[in-house]
């Protein structure tokens, strides 16, 4: 990988490298274990652990990923407790796994718990939420605000309340659900939405705008890009266009659930949000790829809303601000 280290390589043979250490001693090694190899494995073991939960990742979530470390190291320490501790002579040390385990599993759980019903952090990886939210900004997402939902599953629960329109909010990608995606909810079910001439409208009412300067954009060779006041719920909001792009460009529009609900042309688009979706769109409205190109957000995608700033290594004056 240029321009960086390949981390999921480095992961691969670290991994690799402590299985092959732990079948040595396991089933080749003779004699008796020494101080020093039993340090090894102290560090062999977890390297491992975090190494097949890091290949898990390529294939579910990171909260199916946590549940399975969860299990599986809780399962080891059960185990050991139930069958095996008390047999174990005077003296004798704890198999490695079983210390390993004990340790690792009331970590695991509480970091399951707090990111499945409290607070969950994410890093913005784009553009597409400028100015309000800047490429490196790590957030914070409420995961209660518009209920409790079961991990993994992601089925609500209990009800506590209710998507609006101007939120902020992190969901799974509709075309690709293992991918999380953070945008702005202009569309709630029922709405009708339209985006001609650079301004939006909700159920043909056109939504306030009023000027508010410029943005400095440095990923387009320091562009004056002209920002706005938008309100599309009870507090405005910072939004910004780029003049000569289009509303839409239609040749990435893709096909989508409920396409048939929308209607492109040159002009720009409209589109009725379906029962149970959202319509999403960028803050920086024309370098964002959103609703507009991919559909609607089924309500069972949704994460949680964003709502703060709590670091950027770039930028520390970012810290503590909050998301409207």
């Amino acid at each position: 990988m240029q321009g960086g280290l390949d981390w999921e390589l480095i992961a691969l043979v670290a991994g690799g490298a402590s299985a092959a250490l732990i079948v040595w001693d396991g089933a080749i090694r003779k004699g008796a274990r020494s101080e020093s190899l039993r340090g090894m494995l102290e560090i062999a073991w977890p390297v491992l652990f975090i190494a097949l939960m890091g290949m898990l990742l390529k294939f579910t979530d990171f909260a199916a990923v946590l549940l399975i470390a969860a299990m599986s190291t809780g399962l080891i320490w059960l185990v050991d407790s139930k069958a095996f501790a008390p047999s174990r002579g005077e003296g004798e040390h704890e198999p490695i796994v079983v210390d390993m385990a004990r340790a690792f599993f009331p970590v695991i759980v509480v970091v399951f718990l707090i990111r499945s019903f409290w607070v969950e952090p994410f890093k913005i990886p784009s553009g597409s939420m400028k100015p309000t939210l800047l490429v490196g900004d790590f957030i914070l997402v409420n995961k209660y605000a518009y209920g409790i939902r079961l991990p993994v599953l992601n089925r609500k629960v209990i009800e506590v309340g209710e998507v609006r329109r101007g939120d902020v909010v992190v969901f799974r990608y509709p075309q690709d659900p293992s991918s999380d995606y953070i945008k702005r909810v202009v569309g709630t079910p029922g709405d009708k939405v339209s985006y001609k001439g650079k301004l939006l409208a909700i159920n043909d009412k056109p939504v306030p705008v009023q000027a508010s300067g410029y943005y400095t954009d440095a990923e387009l060779n320091f562009l004056r890009l002209p920002t706005f006041a938008e309100k599309l719920g009870e507090k405005a909001h910072a939004m910004m266009i780029v003049p000569p792009e289009p509303v839409v460009n239609l040749s990435q529009v893709r096909q989508f659930p409920h396409r048939d609900n929308c209607e492109y042309n040159d002009d720009g688009f409209t589109c009725t949000v379906p029962p149970g979706h959202y319509f999403m769109m960028g803050d920086n409205r024309d370098q964002s790829a959103d609703s507009r190109y991919w559909g609607f957000v089924p309500d069972d995608h949704i994460k949680g809303r964003a709502f703060l700033v709590w670091m950027n290594f770039g930028d520390l004056g970012r810290i503590g601000n909050g998301i409207d």
